[in-house]
């Protein structure tokens, strides 16, 4: 009977690793689609409202590109899953550098020497590092998320006073505006209906999969051992970085490669402002410190490592961008192996499924005091 037991709960516990795979899985697929028509929606209601082209790449796209992350992280901390929602946010600034840079490097080189691209830089770095801070001081909370999204309108404001003092005023017809029409897919003489339907879509579809992936990475988490905080540094982050990795690959096969640095950075700058502004105003979110150490640290470093590229005016090559993927590589897996040391408690319900698979029998002691 034992043994019985012990298949039934070994069967319920891979049927629900599946499950919760299959649902991390539909959720990218739902959340990544309701992102990309959200985006062009968008796109399109700037370009037929004659919006200047550096504010649709500003916030348009970079909101647009930042929306999985948005809804996950908000989901998680609604959920009460804040290893999750911070560990998405830390994870996908990695992953905009490191892997999303990287992987477009491969195909073809990558630069970017406008000013633009430097100013905006200095300013992520300046909002990485108060970040940090405020996370030093666990939990989040609403004062944190108000300051957060107070620099946001700052940074908004302060871009939409640059491009309005410039010549053209990044005014639509400019050579970024094609730009980045291409690569959305954008339509300017799309029926408003049609725009609306798009933007509504996303809407819609968007936390709906931010609820699948928060629900399948927590259960993904429990069944393997490991910390909510690893799953969302490392699977839901990757995944929800999948349309920056895109929209980068995309550019350079195209030969437009020099968007793509000033992509990740206005992306990077909305993940922190915006995504953690958000999630903090609603709720309450812990930080553990032996989790994020490493993670925050990591984050400043692939923050410094654009240093070269923004402010020397290097060209990221092929070489630099297979370092940049081992990199990410190497990372992942220490992330797997510091999660698994530093795991979370186990749902008392799957330990109890699981318990019956290991079988234990004691010793039977004789009368002589041996055992047999």
């Amino acid at each position: 009977m034992g043994e019985i037991a012990g298949g039934g709960a070994e069967l319920n516990l891979e049927m629900s690793m599946v499950w919760d795979m299959a649902l991390v899985a539909a959720g990218l697929v739902l959340l990544l689609a309701a992102g990309d028509i959200l985006v062009r929606g968008a796109i399109t209601a700037g370009l037929k409202m004659r919006v200047p082209a550096i504010i649709i790449g500003l916030t348009i796209v970079a909101f647009g590109t930042s929306a999985p992350e948005l809804f996950v992280t908000v989901q998680a901390t609604i959920d009460g899953a804040p290893g999750i929602a911070v560990g998405n946010v830390i994870g996908s600034n990695i992953a905009n550098v490191l892997l999303v840079l990287g992987v477009p490097a491969l195909l073809a080189p990558i630069g970017d020497h406008s000013p633009a691209t430097k100013r905006n830089y200095e300013i992520m770095l300046g909002v990485t590092l108060v970040t940090v801070a405020l996370c030093m001081f666990s939990p989040l909370t609403w004062w944190q998320g108000s300051l957060l999204l107070t620099m946001l309108v700052g940074f908004l404001i302060y871009n939409y006073r640059v491009a309005m003092a410039t010549p053209d005023g990044g005014a639509p017809g400019e050579e970024g505006d094609h730009g980045i029409e291409e690569l959305e897919d954008a339509d300017p003489d799309m029926p408003n209906w049609k725009v609306a339907m798009l933007i509504i879509g996303g809407l819609v579809g968007l936390p709906i999969g931010a609820s699948f992936i928060v629900d399948g990475a927590s259960g993904i988490a429990s069944n393997f051992g490991v910390s909510d905080a690893t799953i969302g540094l490392t699977i839901v982050a990757l995944g929800t970085s999948l349309p920056e990795l895109a929209t980068t690959v995309v550019a350079a096969m195209r030969g437009r490669t020099d968007v793509a640095i000033g992509n990740v950075i206005g992306s990077n700058v909305f993940n922190l402002l915006c995504i953690l502004g958000v999630a903090a105003s609603l709720g309450s979110i812990e930080i553990p410190p032996e989790t994020f150490r490493l993670n925050l640290l990591v984050m400043i470093a692939a923050a410094l490592a654009l240093a070269p590229f923004v402010w020397l005016q290097i060209n990221m090559s092929k070489i630099i961008g297979g370092a940049f993927v081992g990199a990410y590589a190497i990372y992942m897996s220490l992330v797997f192996a510091t999660g698994a040391a530093a795991e979370t408690p186990v749902d008392p319900g799957v330990a109890l499924q699981a318990g019956p698979a290991v079988q234990i029998e004691a010793p039977v002691i004789a009368p002589d005091g041996a055992a047999e």
